[in-house]
């Protein structure tokens, strides 16, 4: 098979990958040890995100007339790219968690539901909690006033019990 034709393979499966993704972060892993980027790799697969090291230039092509185009200004030096299907946050919110253990892992970009977001931008997402998280708190502010209530209902009945 040509170089060309090898490299539009890379190209198609980035494309194919990018349609169905939600988000996108771009990470420099450098100065991981092969450990590390296992660990990594591994809590990426638990959250089923899809985790690899592409070209820059590879990426650069895959990205052309998609919402992740805007990343094309970050693919300088090693990127790895996390893609996200499901749940937009959950690739930065991964990345942050391993980050903190290694710090040299280190965002570069990332693109969710469209919006471009630098290093510090994409890391005040990653500190959002998830979908799950945001609506049992939801809920349970609704419950306690409900609770309250009912606690102030059950007291006045008490009080009433013990004057009649």
């Amino acid at each position: 098979m040509p170089k060309v034709e090898q490299k539009q393979v890379v190209i198609d499966e980035i494309k194919q990958k990018l349609v169905k993704a939600a988000s996108a972060v771009l990470v420099d892993h450098r100065g991981l040890s092969v450990e590390q980027d296992t660990e990594l790799r591994k809590k990426m697969r638990e959250a089923g995100i899809d985790y690899k090291v592409y070209k820059n230039t590879m990426m650069n092509f895959a990205v052309e007339g998609t919402q992740f185009e805007g990343l094309q200004s970050y693919f300088a030096g090693p990127s790895a790219i996390a893609l996200s299907y499901d749940d937009p946050t959950a690739a930065a919110r991964v990345v942050n968690e391993v980050a903190k253990k290694y710090p040299k892992l280190e965002f570069k970009a990332g693109v969710v539901e469209a919006t471009v977001y630098d290093a510090k931008g994409i890391q005040a997402i990653a500190d959002i909690p998830s979908r799950e998280v945001l609506l049992s708190r939801l809920l349970g502010s609704f419950n306690a006033p409900m609770a309250s209530f009912a606690r102030v209902v059950k007291a006045i009945a008490e009080k009433q019990e013990e004057i009649a």
